[in-house]
């Protein structure tokens, strides 16, 4: 019974798709169309000016060190020992996972 208490708040996708379609319920139970909401100037106006400084905040500030960052030695070992294990299995070999992991000899008789 212990387990039972463990569950951890949130919503699941299906919550997520259920509160979609009970908002668009009660946008149109007040008549608001979202094609108009959506087409009209103001909006694009909006989401004009959040792409251009959302692209201007990634090219002047973030592009440099997160470039730094996923070409470091550190990822791109990451990325080597991937690719690697990847071309093992293509190939229908054992990965370096199961390379490593330790064995037992078991004597059935």
């Amino acid at each position: 019974m212990k387990y039972l208490n463990n569950r951890k708040g949130g919503i699941s996708i299906l919550g997520i798709l259920l509160l979609g379609v009970i908002l668009i319920i009660f946008l149109s139970y007040f008549n608001i169309s979202l094609k108009a909401v959506v087409e009209s100037p103001n909006v694009k106006d909006n989401f004009n000016y959040i792409g251009s400084s959302g692209r201007s905040l990634w090219n002047d500030y973030l592009a440099k060190p997160f470039s730094n960052v996923l070409n470091s030695t550190v990822v791109r070992g990451f990325w080597d020992s991937f690719i690697k294990n990847m071309q093992y299995i293509h190939d229908g070999e054992p990965t370096d996972f199961q390379r490593s992991a330790p064995t037992f000899p078991i004597d059935i008789k």
